[in-house]
């Protein structure tokens, strides 16, 4: 049985040594979504992926993405596997993290229309609102302004996606919707070495918003010495 939909508020290693700085090690976080999808975006922007299940495949990481799925049963599974202390230890310390959708749900410090038991990392500060655009029948797409990246609007894919309701001092909008009903609606943001989009450029073939992601890993790996 489905439990009452509330708001919840969360208070906030090196690679091998024949492992060369300039192709980082990126782990996806593999416990349920899109994963397989992340790992092939990732290897094309010329880091090395792997999945991440335990804590000792987290420590062995440069950077994390967590990818599109359903929150809330991420969000348990991340109990179950014993990752979600260590995971939140990791983004304090500074690790970098990419979340598509379901991903950014998971990084963000607060979440509203979600389940009571929800858990959240507080590795960016924003507030999210779960589905916000509607069902998986309300799924679309659209073309947008990145900031960050060159070559123009990024076409995005959202389902069942969140959007930002509020942001913290000191993260930074990437994207906003252009248009429509949901004009002005942030759905991308970046805050120091996180970065969450609302959208799924994964499934795209567009790798922008990964090789984004790359260099703020290999830049926070030449920022350690």
């Amino acid at each position: 049985m489905i439990g009452p939909v509330i708001n919840t508020v969360c208070v906030p290693v090196t690679p091998p040594a024949d492992q060369p700085a300039t192709r980082p090690v990126v782990g996806v976080l593999a416990l349920q979504g899109d994963v397989r999808e992340h790992v092939a975006a990732i290897e094309a922007a010329g880091a090395r992926a792997i999945t991440v299940r335990r804590s000792a495949e987290l420590e062995a990481v440069d950077g994390l993405v967590i990818p599109g799925g359903e929150s809330t049963t991420m969000s348990r599974l991340l109990v179950v596997f014993d990752l979600l202390e260590p995971l939140r230890e990791r983004l304090r310390a500074g690790m970098p993290a990419y979340g598509s959708c379901a991903g950014m749900i998971l990084l963000a410090s607060e979440i509203l229309d979600t389940r009571p038991d929800a858990h959240c990392l507080s590795g960016i500060d924003i507030t999210v609102r779960r589905n916000a655009f509607g069902r998986q029948v309300d799924s679309f797409e659209e073309d947008l302004d990145f900031a960050d990246v060159p070559g123009g609007p990024m076409r995005a894919v959202f389902i069942r996606a969140p959007w930002v309701e509020r942001v913290g001092e000191g993260v930074e909008v990437l994207a906003t919707v252009p248009e429509g009903p949901a004009a002005g609606r942030v759905v991308a943001v970046r805050q120091g070495n996180v970065v969450a989009t609302s959208f799924h450029p994964e499934v795209t073939g567009d790798r922008r918003v990964h090789e984004l992601f790359v260099d703020m890993v290999r830049e926070a790996i030449a920022a350690r010495g």
